[in-house]
């Protein structure tokens, strides 16, 4: 159940293919509740971070398949967000 900006949105994720986003269109990529919809991301890196976002794109991220010796079992299925920013706005979070 979803009930504070801390709940919707998980963790940042620091990947190469996100720093080219960050570098190139202000693209800031988050992990986020499976439930969360664009409005509640939206609203939520707003309160958190005192940024005004234009654009959030979200996927649904499948789990890996995974062996242990014999045995077969899977990773939960989690969402990213691709938050878009507006010009000349930063989180500090990702910088340094």
């Amino acid at each position: 159940m979803i009930r504070t900006e801390q709940d919707i949105v998980k963790r940042p994720l620091v990947t190469e293919k996100g720093e080219r986003g960050r570098a190139t269109a202000q693209q800031y990529a988050f992990e986020v509740h499976r439930d969360a919809t664009k409005i509640q991301v939206k609203g939520a890196v707003e309160k958190l971070f005192g940024v005004h976002v234009l654009a959030v794109r979200t996927s649904i991220q499948r789990g890996k398949v995974k062996r242990v010796g014999k045995g077969v079992g899977q990773r939960p299925n989690w969402k990213k967000a691709i938050v878009t920013l507006k010009q000349g706005e930063t989180i500090p979070l990702f910088e340094g």
